[in-house]
Parts: C-alpha cells; sequence; structure tokens
C-alpha cells in the first residue's frame, strides 16, 4: 500500500514539473533594427551622398537650400558640404575652418579634408548628377579644400594651401593670396579653369 501510495506521489511530481516547463513564456522577438538614413535598399527613394559611407566620425551636409549650404561652410560646419541642386547665392560666399574627415593616414593621424560636392552619386559612386554653384565671389579659407564634380560660377579667392578641383569647372578667374597657395593648387585633368589664374596679395 505505501508502495502504491509513493508511485502515485512520485507520477504526480513528475507530471507537474512537466506541465511547469511546457507552459514558462516564450521570450518576445527582438524587434527589427531601424535602418540607418541614406542606407535604404534601391527603390526607397533615398539619394546616395557623395563619399559619406566611410567617414561615420564626421558629419556632413547635404542639401538643396542655400541658408543650409552657406551655414555648412562655416568654420562651426561640416567637413563635407553636398548641394542636390542648383544653388546662387548674389553675396559672397567663405570656406571657413580646418575640418577633418573621420579617416586616418598611414602613420595613424587624423586626416584634415573639406570639400564641397557639386554632384550626386549612385550605390557604386557613379556621378549621377552635376551642380552649379553660383556667387560673385567663394573665398577658400579652408586648407586642404576641393571643390568636386560641378561647375562654380564666379571669381575664386584662394587664401589656403593645397587647394583642388576635381572633374570641377570653374567659370571665372582663381585669384591666389600666395606663392605657396598657388604652387600647392592641383587640378586633375577633367577640370578647367575659364578665367585667368594668378596670385594677387
Amino acid at each position: 500500500m505505501k508502495a502504491r501510495v509513493l508511485v502515485l506521489v512520485l507520477a504526480l511530481v513528475l507530471i507537474i514539473s512537466m506541465v511547469a516547463g511546457c507552459t514558462q513564456p516564450t521570450p518576445a522577438p527582438a524587434p527589427a533594427p531601424t535602418p540607418t538614413p541614406g542606407t535604404e535598399q534601391p527603390g526607397g527613394g533615398t539619394p546616395n551622398p557623395p563619399d559619406t559611407t566611410p567617414d561615420v566620425t564626421t558629419t556632413a551636409s547635404i542639401t538643396d537650400k542655400e541658408e543650409v549650404f552657406e551655414k555648412a561652410m562655416t568654420s562651426t560646419g561640416t567637413w563635407l558640404i553636398a548641394a542636390l541642386k542648383d544653388l546662387t547665392f548674389t553675396k559672397d560666399l567663405v570656406l571657413d575652418g580646418e575640418f577633418k574627415n573621420g579617416k586616418k593616414d598611414e602613420a595613424g593621424k587624423d586626416i584634415i579634408q573639406r570639400k564641397i560636392a557639386l554632384y550626386t552619386q549612385d550605390e557604386n559612386r557613379k556621378v549621377t548628377n552635376r551642380f552649379t554653384l553660383t556667387a560673385p565671389k567663394l573665398t577658400i579659407n579652408s586648407p586642404k579644400a576641393s571643390i568636386e564634380h560641378g561647375t562654380f560660377k564666379g571669381d575664386l579667392y584662394v587664401n589656403a594651401n593645397n587647394f583642388k578641383l576635381v572633374d570641377n569647372i570653374v567659370d571665372g578667374n582663381i585669384y591666389f593670396a600666395t606663392d605657396e597657395a598657388k604652387s600647392t593648387f592641383t587640378m586633375d585633368e577633367t577640370s578647367k579653369v575659364n578665367g585667368k589664374q594668378e596670385v594677387r596679395k
């Protein structure tokens, strides 16, 4: 009799344990990650800004508004200023400040760079649209600055060293503040300056 009671008790404990194990709450599925702006799949309608993917530690300004573009050019702006359409100013513009692009050189030092991007590109970095920036005068005070893949209409006044044009047309003159600013200026074979290039101290 005692043996029967013991068997019944053990069976009851086993059944209760099995039922308790089967009714434990199932953990909720993890929420899907929110996509980072600008990284949506093709068809989402988001334009790809030029060369911003590797530079995650820095900021860029990509805009179709004149006031945002001008503010991004200040010393408190961004290292990359990119246009999404033709922009026209009736006043002079100034590119100010020293900026880092978020990359390191072979020695591990931060790379100084400032870039005015007058274009958009696809996921393969092929230029898809080129834009024109128009202003009476654009002064370059930022070191290692460039204007790329578009057209600047107006006169450039270059006060900083290592300024360059990349696949860009300047429909105007370039005036350099020093001999060094002129000697360190470079432009690739697809760039063009329609005016004169001279030192004006």
